[in-house]
């Protein structure tokens, strides 16, 4: 095989509820998860701590749509000028919200007035949104921040050392491997600390260990960088 397929990363995997790793943000994924139709949900945290993760799951959903604030507003407006009559996504997701100009937040606007009109009928959509503070605390219109704040509420804390280093552990021990702890030390020190980037990095690792027939070790974690980086 290819050395070079070897060393290529393989992209993360999509955002699912399955694989977002809750860390001290068990209670928001378990609201996540139960989110049913006429409730409503807003997620916020800094950048990292997993909200987009957590709205992408949640958008995989059969009938769910995801909307992030770099879409037109139209999407947003579409939605909410639906026809009362006519059925609706099962689930909205829309990221970001911090991010949105003043037509983009007139269009939520209108979406949350349709979510709460819909909540007691057989029309009823779930709602979840997400931005980087809390929604008082967001630069938007009063009245949408208010609306923001109308169902649940999950601060997102950003997963600590220790939670990497014990999902990285346990996908090692998922794949058979024999991983000396110092190697996700390692890792943890000196490469991208996003999660979803260091669980491909070891997948790589994996690879390029069974391509030399070497243990994995930090030696051979540094040498498949190097290659990597000078080919």
């Amino acid at each position: 095989m290819n050395r070079q397929l070897l060393l290529d990363v393989l992209p993360a995997p999509a955002p699912s509820l399955n694989n977002f790793i809750a860390g001290s943000n068990s209670e928001a994924l378990a609201a996540a998860r139960a989110l049913a139709a006429g409730r409503a949900i807003y997620l916020w945290g800094q950048a990292g701590c997993g909200r987009s993760h957590l709205l992408r799951g949640l958008a995989a959903r059969s009938g769910a749509v995801y909307i992030d604030a770099a879409s037109g507003p139209q999407m947003l407006r579409q939605l909410a000028q639906t026809d009362s009559t006519a059925a609706m996504p099962a689930l909205v997701a829309v990221d970001d919200v911090h991010l949105m100009d003043k037509a983009r937040q007139a269009a939520l606007f209108a979406l949350y007035n349709r979510w709460r009109e819909s909540a007691a009928t057989d029309r009823a959509f779930a709602l979840a949104v997400a931005g980087d503070r809390a929604p008082m605390s967001l630069p938007l219109r009063e009245d949408l921040r208010t609306r923001l704040g109308w169902d649940l509420v999950f601060r997102l804390e950003s997963l600590s050392d220790a939670d990497k280093l014990s999902a990285l552990s346990a996908q090692a021990a998922d794949r058979g491997l024999q991983l000396a702890p110092e190697v996700i030390t390692w890792m943890l020190t000196h490469h991208e600390r996003d999660i979803r980037k260091l669980a491909s990095l070891l997948d790589a690792l994996d690879r390029y260990s069974l391509a030399t027939g070497r243990p994995i070790t930090t030696a051979l974690l540094r040498a498949m960088l190097a290659e990597s980086q000078s080919s």
